[in-house]
């Protein structure tokens, strides 16, 4: 989040937010929305303040259901 941050405000080439998603998906949702909120990026979209903590949620139930005896 910080290095897309820094390239928008830059103007540089950004860091899609596809890629984002799927580094959400692929358990790095805790650092994405730590990230959004620590440098205060993507946290007027809707699709990000909404999807990130959902798929955070989803994730950490299905770690919940497979680890527990």
């Amino acid at each position: 989040m910080h290095s897309d941050k820094s390239k928008s405000q830059k103007g540089k080439w950004r860091i899609p937010e596809k890629t984002l998603f799927i580094t959400a998906l692929l358990l790095g949702s805790p650092g994405i929305l730590i990230g959004m909120y620590l440098f205060r990026h993507k946290t007027k979209h809707k699709r990000f303040t909404i999807g990130i903590p959902l798929i955070l949620i989803v994730q950490v139930f299905i770690f919940a259901k497979y680890f527990s005896f």
